[in-house]
């Protein structure tokens, strides 16, 4: 008996001792979740420009012949779907800071109503959204990358408190309307996704997509795999540049650490244009790099995936691409397309989850972040839901 007594004794105190040990990293979460939103939201939202001042006349209120209706509805169901505290809690304004408060790190507390407190009827709801707002390979993409977050909480001794395909909160911003602003966010580890509705027009990003690892090797989701086209596709455009258009495009040859600069809180980043101007590309090149751009475009459904296109390519003369690293086949290397209506960065980051397996700590293969903008003040649909609000008063 006294032996059993002391063995219980012990499990209860490795009970207790993890109780505080998660008590302790939640707040510690919570307190660098703080810190970031205090220095992200010190500014007012301005938008990405190349000078501290927005490029005006660039976006406009317009009819696209692409219905959003699908997207109303799914965004209906989801919430009808929810228990009455869950949706008072997922529920915000369309013009709230909430819209701002995202972050691909693992730690930070959000918002929501998190995959993990959703029972099947909820879950199958909430993929319903996005299954009707984006495409097939989007929809693809974003569960990919989900369940890639449970291969490294599994890399991680089995670590599914921290890293799991549930670990991803939706938020419903204003009231899914058919003629007045409104919009969704998904947020989590390694996806994000900013999908803002007006009438039939639509904005989808700040975009972040990414994982670590990109290829599961091993675990219950063992093949999958994320953006390796938009890394090869890339390679493969820059190998096949002119000698001269290589060494215009490259800002540095050698890759060293991680590159992005419009993350998570870096709504109003000040980033003059870099690289090879795309007006001195060829037609054959052109193409191509439209091909490349829509890879990240083409997440969105469709319809507005070929609007989204029409505005990229009609400003493709004042793009820009830029290079950081090598261009060898197993090159890990960094690359920006900026121009004044989108901004893709594509970086291959030093290991976080997965130190232990490249202990130098260099930038590799296995852990990328893709970010997608609209500069000139346009990320959330902000400049024009400003357009909106001047047109309308509420």
């Amino acid at each position: 008996m006294p032996h059993k007594l002391h063995t219980v004794a012990i499990l209860s105190i490795l009970v207790f001792a993890n109780f505080l040990s998660a008590q302790s990293r939640d707040e510690r979460f919570r307190q660098n979740s703080n810190r970031s939103e205090s220095r992200g939201l010190a500014e007012p939202f301005k938008g990405i420009t190349t000078n501290g001042e927005t490029e005006k006349g660039l976006f406009t209120i317009k009819q696209t012949g692409v219905s959003t209706e699908p997207v109303r509805q799914a965004a209906l169901s989801f919430l009808e779907a929810l228990t009455k505290e869950q949706r008072a809690k997922t529920t915000y304004e369309v013009e709230d800071p909430e819209w701002r408060k995202w972050m691909n790190q693992h730690f930070y507390v959000r918002q929501g109503v998190g995959f993990d407190e959703m029972d099947a009827v909820q879950r199958e709801s909430a993929f319903g959204l996005l299954k009707a707002s984006l495409s097939a390979k989007g929809l693809k993409l974003s569960r990919d990358i989900m369940n890639l977050n449970r291969t490294l909480g599994e890399m991680n001794n089995d670590d599914l408190e921290q890293y799991n395909e549930w670990l991803y909160w939706i938020t419903i911003m204003g009231e899914p309307s058919a003629t007045e602003p409104w919009g969704w966010q998904i947020d989590g580890h390694h996806l994000i996704i900013n999908y803002f509705v007006l009438g039939d027009q639509v904005v989808m990003t700040p975009l972040f997509v990414g994982s670590e690892p990109v290829v599961a090797e091993s675990g219950k989701f063992k093949g999958t795999a994320v953006l390796q086209e938009e890394q090869d596709q890339a390679l493969a455009f820059m190998q096949g540049l002119k000698s001269e258009q290589q060494d215009a495009a490259t800002i540095q040859s050698d890759k060293t650490h991680n590159n992005n600069l419009t993350e998570a809180f870096k709504d109003n980043v000040v980033l003059d244009y870099a690289g090879v101007k795309v007006s001195s590309f060829s037609k054959k090149q052109k193409a191509q790099l439209l091909k490349l751009i829509a890879l990240y475009v083409d997440n969105m459904d469709e319809g507005h995936a070929r609007v989204r296109m029409d505005e990229v390519e009609a400003h493709l003369n004042e793009t820009y691409f830029a290079w950081v690293g090598g261009t060898s086949d197993d090159a890990v290397f960094y690359y920006r397309i900026h121009s004044p209506v989108v901004l893709i960065e594509f970086d291959h980051q030093g290991p976080v989850g997965l130190r232990q397996y490249f202990p130098d700590r260099s930038p590799n293969r296995q852990h990328i972040h893709v970010v997608v903008r609209t500069p000139n003040g346009n990320d959330y649909g902000k400049d024009i839901l400003r357009q909106h609000h001047e047109k309308h008063s509420h």
